[in-house]
């Protein structure tokens, strides 16, 4: 079997996925098959009725009100043929755009977080929104004007054999000057198409980050910066464009000359063959019935090499390998937990090992704390116990079971994650707090609000728990958005706990209030703890020291800062740090 050339692979997916609908599209394409043959009859009753019309000597208002029945009727079949075609086409072709996003989507809640950390959320947005849409024109654009145009222009051209075969061949004998600018731009518009999407990614994700960012824009006077970075994108999307305008456009004056020389000589042989008004005026309309369907097909090779260069793009997404995999028959945990173990664990994000040779045990209802200076691994560790990432070497078990054996949902049940990056949907304070539970129970949101000291600001809110908090939580402070990230895992009453800096985001009094309710949630639970402020793990069960990678020290507080290791420089370094402010 012969390699499909590489540039016909998107075609050839995106016509997979219509064939998904190939009743609807045999439907669409058997009414433009009635919609464009009726040309045929069309023109040969327009020529009849023009000629029952103006024949004043021998012509009857029979004939006239027979032929014109018959036109009648083929101009209803064209436009029923037109109409049905186009909605059974589009039918498909927005369905079509509805599975690429669903997948794209899809794929993008399987992806690992390494992906994210190479791609701009703008850049994402811009292939699941705007790549899709410019499919979407070609799918419904193209297989229309496929299903439509072909028949029209078979049906014109076989009156115009028809009733004189050799003026046809005259009116033609230029048309295939038309045909090599269309492949040689097409070719142009894929690479221009394909380019501007890029640069309106990079518009999308300038203008996300804006937006995310506008108060450390304002707060350093950089509006103006900003606009001159937005503007230099805007202008490249423009530039593109217009190279994409121009090379899709070339082929228009050509077909227009092509159409004066195709009248002129009409107009020469009727004068010397003397064809009757009625053969004429067929033949004319033949030939423009034509030419709308030869301009249009002229299109659809132009419109396809703008769709791939999208194309590309969202099957580049769909492509990306998932790293992190779900078992085809994951299991669940039905047992209480009893130990996390790493062993021999090592990790890698491709530039050097991140964690190296870890080995560990904790035990059920332990709290264990790691700390260390920024880049040690802290992080990197806590997130292979839910497997946003698997080890390079070594694996993460659960009661002895390899993690790889749980489904997603059997494991990370089991977790409860507070990170110091909150993020709060734009919903209610109450499912937010109740995020990922099938039970909303206005009782337990109530009784976590509580217990994380959330409760009384939450009243004051205007709609009390059912107030929107805006984007990304943008309507509360840090404080409150970090307080609500603790009872939305206080809600979730999971056995294994993960704090990554989940008081950072607290003043003084806050972070009081909050680490009280933080501690009585540790109770019975196995709690792994990344802390900055080293005040608020001294009464861990053990303290984990990393560096480069490795567990250098663990002990107790009291322990460790009798060894006058390095988790006693970073305790004294934090506590002249604190003793200057």
């Amino acid at each position: 079997m012969s390699e499909v050339p590489l540039e016909a692979r998107p075609l050839r997916r995106l016509y997979r996925y219509g064939l998904a609908y190939s009743g609807r599209l045999l439907v669409g394409l058997l009414f433009g098959i009635i919609g464009g043959g009726s040309v045929f009859g069309l023109l040969k009753n327009l020529g009849d009725v023009t000629d029952s019309a103006f024949d004043f000597a021998t012509g009857s208002l029979r004939s006239l009100l027979v032929t014109s029945v018959g036109l009648i009727v083929f101009f209803t079949l064209r436009g029923i043929g037109h109409y049905f075609s186009i909605y059974f086409i589009n039918w498909v072709g927005f369905k079509v755009v509805e599975d690429l996003r669903r997948e794209c989507f899809g794929k993008l809640q399987k992806l690992q977080l390494s992906f994210y950390s190479r791609h701009s959320s703008g850049e994402l947005i811009s292939r699941v929104t705007n790549d899709t849409t410019q499919v979407q024109h070609a799918v419904s654009g193209v297989v229309a004007d496929i299903a439509q145009q072909p028949f029209a222009l078979i049906a014109a051209l076989g009156y115009m054999l028809y009733t004189d075969w050799v003026l046809a061949v005259l009116s033609l004998v230029v048309f295939p000057i038309c045909i090599a600018p269309v492949v040689i731009f097409g070719r142009k518009v894929r690479k221009y198409s394909k380019q501007s999407q890029e640069h309106l990614s990079d518009l999308s994700s300038v203008l996300q980050e804006n937006v995310s960012g506008v108060r450390v824009v304002k707060a350093f006077g950089m509006e103006v910066y900003e606009e001159e970075k937005f503007n230099r994108e805007n202008r490249k999307v423009f530039g593109r464009l217009i190279k994409i305008v121009l090379a899709r456009n070339v082929n228009q004056p050509l077909m227009e000359i092509v159409s004066a020389l195709g009248i002129v000589s009409v107009l020469v042989y009727v004068y010397l063959h003397r064809m009757t008004y009625g053969e004429f005026i067929s033949f004319a309309a033949a030939l423009a019935l034509m030419y709308h369907p030869a301009k249009m097909l002229g299109k659809v090779h132009m419109e396809i090499q703008k769709a791939m260069g999208s194309a590309e793009r969202i099957f580049m997404l769909l492509d990306e390998p998932v790293e992190v995999t779900e078992p085809t028959n994951g299991v669940g945990l039905d047992e209480p937990v009893r130990e996390l173990r790493f062993e021999n664990v090592s990790f890698s994000y491709g530039d050097g090992p991140v964690l190296n040779q870890i080995d560990l045990r904790i035990e059920s209802g332990e709290k264990v704390a790691l700390v260390g200076s920024s880049g040690s691994g802290k992080s990197t560790l806590a997130s292979l116990v839910p497997r946003f990432y698997d080890p390079t070497h070594g694996r993460v078990t659960l009661n002895g079971i390899d993690l790889k054996a749980f489904s997603f949902q059997g494991l990370r049940t089991q977790i409860a994650l507070v990170t110091q990056d909150t993020f709060l949907f734009n919903d209610s304070i109450a499912n937010n707090i109740a995020y990922g539970q099938a039970d909303v129970d206005p009782d337990r949101i109530e009784d976590a609000a509580r217990r994380a000291n959330a409760h009384e600001f939450i009243l004051e809110m205007s709609e009390g728990y059912q107030t929107l908090v805006g984007e990304r939580g943008g309507r509360l402070s840090g404080g409150q958005r970090q307080r609500l990230a603790i009872a939305r895992a206080i809600y979730r009453d999971a056995p294994i706990l993960i704090l990554d800096e989940a008081t950072s985001a607290l003043d003084n009094e806050s972070e009081r209030l909050v680490q009280s309710a933080i501690n009585e949630m540790m109770k019975g639970r196995t709690s792994i703890v990344i802390a900055h402020r080293l005040s608020t793990i001294q009464h861990a069960d053990r303290i984990l020291v990393l560096k480069e990678g490795r567990i250098v020290e663990q002990g107790t507080h009291d322990a460790l800062l009798a060894q006058s290791g390095v988790y006693r420089y970073l305790y004294d370094l934090q506590f002249a740090n604190t003793t200057r402010m």
